[in-house]
């Protein structure tokens, strides 16, 4: 027995259209947007902003103005550590002196601190797994400082805000990405909770300063990284990635 194909049926209102010439569509590309209203209070877009940090990385200006300002630092420390007694440097980790952006990129920059990392390079990728895995990469303009600071007979210090359950993935990560040698590596205690970075980081550079350094320059990628004082000299290295307030 043949089957006979039925042909789907469509509302008389639809056949009309169909029937319509496409006459208009040449003047698709014309069609006049409203402006928006003066009062909308709308903020940046999320997703044109996630674009442009990812190009702002991959153009090479992330990697310029990262050079820029760890020159800077590195012209402070030059000119002031011959006058300083026991001068040292305190430097934040992540998006400072190591990179985490495999991690970034795969999460589209959301911040999704547990699950695992397997799928790399695409997401999810939880934080604290990137983090164990031991594979985030030096900074090259920072690593360059390091060593500077190093030859300069200054003291290093590492402050983040990474959780000392970390602390031996985070000393391991440093030293495959060329840190060697370090002063001191100061993590946060595990389940502490702080409303701002600077509530730990400045009285972890009080402690420094206790112990007869003077720190001639904290350097960071959040402006909670420098406020508080225990430093004569803060210095910002551009994100656009994430805020810590």
């Amino acid at each position: 027995m043949s089957r006979v194909r039925r042909l789907p049926m469509f509302p008389a209102s639809l056949a009309v259209f169909a029937a319509i010439p496409l006459c208009g569509a040449a003047h698709a590309a014309d069609t006049v947007i409203a402006p928006s209203p003066t009062g909308w209070t709308q903020p940046a877009n999320l997703g044109q902003a996630e674009l442009d940090a990812a190009a702002y990385h991959d153009s090479g200006a992330y990697g310029r103005d990262l050079a820029t300002v760890d020159d800077e630092v590195g012209d402070w420390l030059t000119a002031q550590a011959p006058h300083t007694t026991r001068p040292a440097l305190v430097l934040d980790i992540d998006e400072t002196a190591l990179s985490n952006w495999d991690e970034m990129k795969a999460n589209g920059f959301g911040y999704i601190p547990g699950g695992p990392c397997s799928l790399l390079p695409h997401g999810p990728c939880g934080f604290e797994a990137w983090e164990r895995l031991e594979q985030a990469p030096a900074l090259a303009p920072t690593l360059r400082l390091y060593k500077l600071a190093r030859t300069l007979g200054i003291a290093v210090f590492f402050i983040t805000g990474r959780h000392d359950e970390l602390t031996t993935a985070t000393a391991i990560t440093l030293q495959r990405a060329g840190y060697e040698g370090w002063a001191g590596l100061v993590l946060e205690p595990a389940g502490s909770r702080y409303v701002h970075a600077a509530d730990f980081k400045a009285p972890a550079r009080a402690a420094i300063e206790a112990h007869g350094y003077t720190i001639l320059a904290t350097v960071g990628d959040q402006r909670s990284d420098l406020t508080g004082g225990h430093a004569v000299r803060g210095f910002l290295l551009p994100n656009p990635f994430y805020l810590i307030p």
